[in-house]
């Protein structure tokens, strides 16, 4: 008599079983990755404070009252943001470097892809790697899959040009490829243009593809991608695979159209309308990482999955002219330049849902609520997935980066050097420079193809300067030089390329 009613009581516990916490289902065998990378993404352009004062502690500014970013608040208090996060100036390098785990100088794919042709620039070094990565090469996604994972790319790719095999993440280790081509930008980011791909355009470039469901439709490009995204986040759960997604947005790059479900909440401000649709874009990114989040718990592997949340370069905001304290202030420069507003990102690490007594999280803790100043950069990201992946890397394959984990905790790391390279041997919005950070101090040194023996230096102590107005290369020669030893070494250590003479000869600061 007693059967049925338990069969029934059994029964309601099994339908009425919550689905949004991890507890309902068993700790995998490996931790899903969310890489969510934004295009053109500064360290300003959020409501997040990301940089702090003298005691570490996080600052406000004008711009952080500007834009309105509710899920970047939610996973900053879930996790850790980094103040000095360091990328390259423009997009190509940054993307390779994060699949590769190395320097640009190293893996030579040094300015943005142009999809038509090579943009070495007039005295730009010939044999820079402008068909990017190939089949082969190690990637994160390529050593993930290796280890198990379900690897997705979603968005923007610009990993190859046109007619190049790095083109199309299918063929440098990703199972799953939605949106990403070798454009570095949409032509349009409206579904009533078919992103693109619609007729009323001539040549069919710059047109994002696989999202022709949306075609015709009022669906924004950034919200087309997350309901990809949360569609093969599904397809993995069922699936009992553990996932690496590369949540890589189009948005925030031009052109700035007005995403139009939050361009409304920009109406009062006496910005240009520039800057407004640029900050519609921010707002519909920043959706698009709280549906995920939300998507993340629904079903209940949110305890189990890392975020790692970042630009790709300094930011593109329409505020201001290159090289004014405008788009970044109090940061100088912007994407493209050799400053520090060109240079600097967000990076937000947390797990989708913090519990300390989930296995990967004792693994891989995360502080809370935490900021870290200590610096860090893109090629970091790579040692420090794989590592608790436990995806064994090729021995062959150099990797630049360091493995964040000390950093998480909110501690610092003794052992990691406090250096960034960055070495942009082309020319853009700034022309033929290296950057590199050693400890507070910046030295820019600014290649001259007219004059090759007379390069121009920068030198800052951005402990004191972080807006980089007081060029100290004249009044401190002894720090001057010491730098310029540091750089020279590491330039030679990554096997850098130069900008070169009309006649092929290199020009660097001075022979090795």
């Amino acid at each position: 008599m007693l059967r049925p009613f338990i069969a029934f009581f059994l029964g309601l516990l099994l339908v009425g079983a919550p689905v949004g916490h991890a507890a309902t289902n068993p700790t995998p065998d490996k931790p899903n990755i969310i890489i969510f990378l934004v295009d053109d993404m500064g360290v300003m352009d959020t409501s997040v404070p990301m940089l702090t004062d003298a005691a570490g502690n996080p600052q406000r500014h004008p711009l952080n009252d500007f834009y309105r970013t509710p899920a970047m608040e939610r996973l900053a208090k879930q996790g850790i943001r980094f103040s000095q996060f360091y990328a390259q100036s423009v997009c190509s390098p940054t993307r390779t470097s994060i699949l590769t785990g190395q320097n640009a100088t190293r893996h030579r794919t040094t300015n943005w892809i142009n999809p038509f042709e090579n943009n070495r620039a007039p005295f730009g070094p010939a044999h820079w790697n402008w068909e990017g990565l190939k089949p082969g090469d190690v990637t994160l996604a390529s050593v993930l899959k290796q280890a198990g994972y379900r690897t997705i790319h979603i968005g923007k790719a610009h990993f190859g040009p046109l007619g190049k095999e790095g083109a199309d993440p299918l063929k440098i280790g990703f199972d799953i490829n939605i949106g990403g081509a070798a454009w570095g930008h949409p032509k349009s980011y409206y579904g009533e243009d078919h992103y693109g791909n619609h007729p009323k355009y001539e040549k069919p470039t710059h047109n994002v593809p696989h999202l022709e469901a949306y075609h015709g439709s009022d669906v924004f490009l950034s919200e087309a991608l997350t309901r990809e995204a949360i569609g093969q986040i599904k397809k993995s759960v069922e699936a009992g695979t553990p996932f690496y997604l590369n949540m890589a947005h189009y948005a925030v790059h031009a052109p700035f159209q007005p995403d139009k479900r939050f361009i409304d909440d920009y109406s009062s401000s006496k910005k240009s309308g520039s800057a407004k649709a640029f900050a519609s874009l921010i707002a519909g990114m920043d959706k698009s990482l709280g549906d995920l989040l939300d998507t993340l718990e629904d079903l209940g592997v949110a305890e189990n999955t890392l975020i790692l949340f970042l630009g790709d370069n300094g930011t593109d905001a329409p505020l201001g002219k290159d090289h004014e304290i405008a788009c970044a202030a109090p940061l100088r420069g912007k994407k493209g330049t050799c400053y520090e507003g060109g240079m600097r990102t967000p990076l937000i690490a947390a797990w989708a849902h913090p519990d300390a007594k989930n296995p990967w999280q004792r693994q891989l803790p995360i502080a809370e609520n935490a900021i870290q100043t200590q610096l860090a950069s893109v090629m970091d990201l790579f040692p420090t997935i794989v590592a608790l992946a436990s995806a064994p890397v090729p021995e062959k394959h150099t990797v630049d980066g360091r493995n964040l984990k000390p950093l998480l905790t909110g501690q610092r790391d003794a052992s990691r050097p406090e250096m960034f390279l960055m070495h942009y041997p082309h020319s853009h919005r700034s022309m033929y420079f290296t950057c590199f950070r050693l400890g507070n101090w910046k030295l820019i040194t600014h290649y001259n193809p007219q004059a090759p023996q007379n390069p121009r230096y920068e030198l800052f102590d951005l402990s004191n300067d972080p807006s980089e107005s007081n060029n100290l290369a004249d009044t401190q020669p002894e720090r001057l030089a010491s730098m310029l030893q540091a750089m020279s070494d590491q330039l030679q250590k990554e096997g850098a390329l130069f900008p070169e003479t009309k006649n092929g000869a290199p020009i660097a600061h001075r022979a090795y």
